[in-house]
């Protein structure tokens, strides 16, 4: 296993949970110091990614880019993939299409969380369902050309009414297959509010997981919650996940302090 941390440009997520923020070079010298194998973006587009020599900023800090977020799509565009309005679910399908092609050169998958929207008013569940899987459909195919996976990742009941559970989402990847290029991103923080038992999840449906976002159940970093991480650690390490354990938390009490205690907890359970 893997670690990475977030890094946050988007300026109307201010306050979100991102550890780093704003200067990409200076979050990156940090995240390099500290000894993190990766970290994750949270872009406002795919062109302020395209726009920087990303390849070699990486290389001097000897870091890896784990995944590209498409969240500011719905946070900064108002972009939904299950919006009622046929152009706005192409305008939503062509800006994560983007972000893919922004990651997958630099050998990183691009996230869909907050683009997934949510069922209701205009758009009943089975409209919203089928809205989602053809955007899965074509971002997963998208993301093929790269050889890397596109992620989907369940969130909690008061973000989305999509998916809210590994098992749930399991189920509507089934409805695509496996040949569509979509794994699961295990949030758990997510998880600790909507699964019953984390670990039994991971467990169950460890094939399909792709990326963890590693944080604790109040979404401060390992540590800061009540999550007990070791029965987490030992079902990764059973199912044989080798990804990125990505800190997607607050920047609590601060960034440095977050990513300090990200680090010393990450080699505290993973070694």
């Amino acid at each position: 296993m893997k670690s990475s941390i977030t890094i946050s440009l988007v300026e109307e997520a201010r306050g979100g949970p991102f550890v780093l923020w704003d200067d990409l070079p200076t979050a990156m010298a940090k995240a390099s110091r500290l000894g993190f194998d990766a970290i994750e973006i949270f872009p406002p587009s795919a062109d302020a990614i395209r726009g920087l020599p990303m390849e070699t900023m990486l290389g001097d800090h000897g870091l890896r880019l784990a995944a590209l977020g498409t969240g500011a799509g719905w946070v900064k565009h108002r972009l939904s993939l299950v919006d009622p309005d046929p152009a706005v679910r192409t305008r939503a399908i062509d800006f994560v299409r983007s972000i893919i092609d922004a990651a997958g050169p630099l050998g990183a998958s691009a996230i869909i969380g907050s683009m997934q929207g949510r069922w209701g008013g205009d758009v009943s569940a089975n409209q919203a369902h089928g809205y989602l899987l053809e955007a899965l459909d074509r971002c997963g195919s998208a993301a093929a050309a790269y050889d890397v996976p596109l992620l989907y990742e369940p969130l909690n009941r008061y973000e989305t009414n999509q998916a809210c559970t590994l098992g749930t989402a399991a189920e509507l990847l089934d409805l695509l297959g496996v040949s569509h290029n979509v794994r699961l991103l295990a949030d758990l923080f997510h998880m600790a509010i909507e699964e019953s038992d984390i670990a039994a999840a991971l467990r169950e449906y460890g094939p399909l997981v792709g990326h963890i976002h590693f944080v604790d159940s109040n979404r401060r970093p390992v540590g800061g919650g009540h999550t007990n991480f070791g029965p987490i650690i030992a079902a990764l390490r059973e199912i044989g996940y080798s990804g990125y354990l990505s800190a997607e938390a607050f920047p609590h009490p601060n960034p440095d302090a977050a990513a300090l205690k990200t680090i010393q907890a990450f080699r505290y359970w993973v070694g």
